[in-house]
């Protein structure tokens, strides 16, 4: 009988690429169509091109690959569809960011040249996650990769937004959106990780505007203050009744701005007080939609204090401004007391930086209507969750859904296909593209950013 020489250990690279090439040769991952055949098809979930592969892809791709095996023993037609999300802030940042080590800015190679320099990037460096999911042995049908800036998807995206927009359910409004300051753009909820900050919560006395005493308001953001517009009390609150309609003197800035009622401010919490600042926050800025408060926008885009401020905050960071903000209190002395003080606070979950809600003019999809018909599927029985206590997570968030900001002031991604004519104001919004069309030859045609 012949000796055979087996190593002490087993080695996975001398065996598992080998015998995956094999499998890919002899076309085992690919979708076949069959007359007859039950399809199974997963569209995998795709990765971010600038990514790299982590315990939990490893997890979600396991559970998806046992699936699909199985499915393929059970005789089913089955496509697992692999392909890459274009990551348009991630990957725009991580262009600019080797290009800040040449000193050079996206502003000094403009939108064109920054595009094909992060077209390079992706075809040089990008996709290696791929690979990697290649190595975890994943029985993808690599014949049908997908990226998400692919022409047919792009002219998707397009034909659903003209679709949308159509329909009324797209729709240009001035809102409060998640801002990153680093990246000048806005994000959607979804792109936001909401971190545990250690901080303090200052407690600042506002004095009536009669003389007649002060309310007590506590945040976490001093800076702010200098956008507020009124102090919020619940109309319920016997402590404040007799007050509601009249006004406090805002320190440092100077103006008198009125006590509304208003239901949201939990009475039990702290003093019953809660400063407003329309322009900085979701829940204050639907605050002053009902009570028709003026919006102040004291921090801009680039996360500095605006020129809405007394002059010396003009050109600050948010940082120094709370730290003088705090100082004028003391010295003031409205500043009744500090307390350490933990709070939930978002941060772009790509780079880390912290968002500044920010008052900006951008696009949006109205939610509600979207999101029943999606509630109703899961309701009746035609979409199934494994395991199924996760329906109540999807119900809460739908039911509590807020419309979604679209817009993204970037240039890798797919655009907004909307043009504005520039001298009669008329928008267009098509799928084609109306600067080829003759009939606007003579005029100026501003696509939107």
């Amino acid at each position: 009988m012949p000796k055979v020489h087996l190593n002490k250990a087993y080695s996975p690279s001398e065996i598992e690429t080998t015998l995956y090439e094999s499998w890919e040769q002899n076309g085992l991952f690919k979708g076949p169509i069959r007359k007859g055949r039950k399809p199974y098809v997963i569209m995998m979930p795709p990765p971010n091109v600038t990514g790299m592969l982590t315990v939990g892809h490893v997890l979600n791709h396991a559970i998806q690959d046992v699936l699909i095996r199985w499915r393929r023993m059970c005789g089913d037609d089955v496509l697992w569809l692999p392909g890459m999300d274009h990551a348009g802030v991630a990957t725009q940042a991580k262009v600019e960011a080797e290009l800040l080590k040449e000193n050079v800015s996206r502003h000094d190679l403009g939108r064109e040249m920054l595009v094909e320099k992060i077209w390079d990037w992706k075809r040089n460096y990008g996709g290696i996650i791929l690979k990697q999911l290649r190595r975890l042995g994943t029985s993808c049908d690599w014949s049908r990769e997908r990226f998400t800036l692919d022409e047919s998807l792009s002219r998707a995206v397009s034909t659903i937004f003209v679709h949308l927009y159509k329909k009324g359910l797209v729709y240009r409004g001035k809102r409060i959106v998640n801002w990153d300051p680093d990246s000048h753009t806005a994000l959607s909820d979804e792109q936001v990780e909401y971190k545990n900050v250690a901080s303090n919560l200052w407690h600042f006395k506002y004095p009536l505007s009669d003389g007649c005493g002060h309310l007590v308001v506590a945040t976490t953001r001093p800076e702010t203050m200098l956008g507020d517009t009124a102090v919020a009390v619940h109309p319920e609150d016997d402590r404040y009744r007799a007050i509601v309609g009249k006004t406090v003197r805002l320190p440092i800035v100077g103006t008198d701005i009125p006590i509304v009622p208003d239901d949201f401010v939990d009475r039990e919490f702290g003093t019953g007080c809660v400063k407003v600042t329309p322009a900085h926050d979701p829940n204050d800025f639907e605050i002053g939609l009902r009570h028709n408060l003026q919006f102040i926008s004291v921090i801009g885009p680039d996360g500095r204090m605006t020129k809405e401020t007394p002059s010396e905050f003009h050109g600050l960071t948010r940082e120094a401004a709370r730290d003088l903000v705090v100082k004028r209190f003391e010295e003031l002395g409205l500043l009744e007391k500090i307390e350490p003080y933990s709070h939930s606070v978002g941060h772009n979950e790509r780079t880390g930086t912290m968002i500044e809600p920010l008052l900006s003019e951008q696009w949006f999809v109205s939610m509600k209507g979207l999101a029943q018909p999606a509630i109703d599927a899961v309701r009746n029985g035609d979409v199934e969750f494994i395991p199924e206590h996760w329906e109540k997570t999807y119900y809460h968030w739908l039911e509590n859904v807020r419309d979604w900001c679209i817009s993204r002031q970037i240039w890798w991604g797919h655009r907004i296909p909307l043009w504005t004519v520039k001298e009669t104001g008329e928008i267009i919004c098509s799928t084609n593209d109306p600067t080829l069309d003759p009939k606007y030859k003579s005029l100026t045609l501003e696509q939107d950013p």
